[in-house]
């Protein structure tokens, strides 16, 4: 573990790891989203929180996005956390996940990130998280 890792879990015991996206352009191109202030909601299956996993966003909690390489990059803080299916998602949660400029846009790039990763279904729940940034960690490791 990397000691900047180690100094942010001594200050946040309780902070989960976790990486954006399924591949290193993806993770790189949503860590800069939400440092610009533009990707303030985030989304994933349901199916990959399995019952009492330490994985789930939990309002209140601050929790340390890594860069594709295990390092922390940004501290975020859960403000709000719905589970709601694929089909049901509003536009405006959608435009805040900060992606495209379109609902439609935002159901096409989840749709094949989906299917990357485990399957697709129009009616699949996602847990659906809102947070804010709270720290940007870049360059202080």
């Amino acid at each position: 573990m990397s000691s900047l890792l180690e100094e942010v879990k001594a200050r946040y015991p309780s902070a989960q790891t976790f990486k954006f996206g399924d591949n290193r352009d993806l993770c790189d191109e949503l860590l800069a989203l939400v440092r610009a202030g533009v990707k303030t909601a985030t989304c994933g299956a349901q199916r990959d929180y399995p019952e009492g996993s330490a994985d789930m966003p939990i309002p209140g909690r601050i929790d340390i996005a890594l860069d594709w390489d295990d390092r922390p990059a940004l501290l975020i803080e859960t403000l709000e956390v719905t589970i709601r299916r694929y089909c049901d998602v509003t536009e405006e949660f959608a435009l805040a996940e900060g992606e495209n400029k379109t609902l439609d846009g935002w159901r096409d790039g989840h749709r094949r990130y989906f299917e990357r990763n485990g399957g697709f279904d129009p009616e699949m729940e996602l847990v659906c998280e809102r947070f804010r940034m709270i720290e940007d960690l870049a360059g202080k490791g």
